[in-house]
């Protein structure tokens, strides 16, 4: 059996914090986030010590309309620049890029040139070739990278064998275990979790996980595939993410050891912004029809759609999503 890495106490510093309130929250309110919110995000991110802030998506403005949603699904250089200037902090900044959803050739500048650190390539497992020539681009124009596999709860274990064969010869740096739908349990996203650390330790590569929490068990699960040597972890300010959310970013930074890790200015934050974004009907967070779904391991949609309807009549949306299973 693999040894955990460290203990309770522990501080690691291989461990990194990421912030996805903007990109992965940004599915619940069609990224549309005031200016004022998105800085004070990152001022509070800088002084909690997190990591890494993703802004949002660089998605593509020919298959996606400008005006259906706000500047964080196309992450435009200049409106990261009117947040966060020439970022004179030691937190990176990230943006995600969709495999088929985004002109990565044409949008994204030499890394000389840009204020992104990171470009996370997100794709399902049988999209890593596309993955992977993205990645190159990227790394090519000297970004950071990572490779975010979505929905790895159905795929078998040949495929993520040989996904990880495949990035683990590409120049990618971090190679992220994503529990897309929430189904994954501490003691299979532990087993995951070392299938991907051993494949990376072997190339010098680093493990990040994502987590959604269908079943409450965000947060358990990213600390348990942290005690095997998963270091880069998600979370979200009040987990705020499509659908059931992400892990809370008060939780993972409450527990983390480590002194340059604060919680106070994340507690402000919440208090001034994320509690009102709540009141003005923003929705996302565990509920039943999200747990249905974790617990079946499928894709969210249908809950979701529930959520939008104002329903309640849980016992029928059970008995409909068995029937089409």
């Amino acid at each position: 059996m693999a040894p955990r890495k460290g203990n309770l106490m522990s501080v690691r510093d291989d461990v990194r914090v990421v912030d996805a309130t903007v990109r992965d929250g940004g599915l619940c309110n069609d990224f549309r986030f005031t200016d004022e919110f998105v800085r004070e995000l990152y001022k509070t991110n800088v002084k909690s010590g997190v990591d890494y802030m993703e802004f949002g998506y660089k998605a593509s403005r020919d298959m996606f309309n400008e005006s259906d949603f706000g500047k964080w699904k196309f992450c435009k250089e200049e409106d990261i620049r009117a947040i966060v200037g020439e970022n004179i902090s030691d937190m990176k900044i990230a943006v995600m890029a969709d495999v088929g959803r985004c002109n990565y050739k044409e949008d994204f500048l030499p890394k000389s040139e840009s204020v992104i650190d990171m470009v996370r390539v997100a794709c399902y497992i049988h999209q890593i070739p596309a993955a992977i020539a993205m990645i190159e681009h990227f790394h090519n124009l000297g970004y950071e990278t990572t490779c975010n596999i979505m929905a790895v709860s159905q795929a078998n274990f040949n495929q993520v064998e040989e996904a990880l064969l495949l990035l683990t010869a590409s120049p990618v740096d971090v190679i992220y275990l994503v529990d897309s739908y929430g189904s994954l349990y501490p003691e299979n996203a532990a087993e995951l979790a070392k299938t991907y650390i051993k494949a990376a330790d072997e190339v010098g590569k680093k493990v990040g996980f994502h987590a959604h929490n269908n079943q409450n068990l965000a947060f358990a699960n990213t600390i348990e595939t942290m005690s095997y040597g998963v270091s880069y972890l998600d979370a979200t300010a009040m987990g705020m993410g499509r659908g059931a959310g992400n892990c809370a970013m008060e939780l993972l930074l409450g527990f983390l050891k480590n002194p340059r890790y604060s919680l106070y200015s994340l507690l402000s934050f919440i208090e001034k912004y994320m509690i009102p974004l709540k009141e003005q009907g923003v929705v996302w967070g565990f509920d039943l029809q999200y747990m249905f779904t974790g617990q079946l391991n499928r894709h969210p949609r249908a809950a979701m759609s529930f959520t939008a309807e104002h329903r309640h009549d849980y016992c029928e949306f059970y008995k409909s999503l068995l029937d089409n299973f």
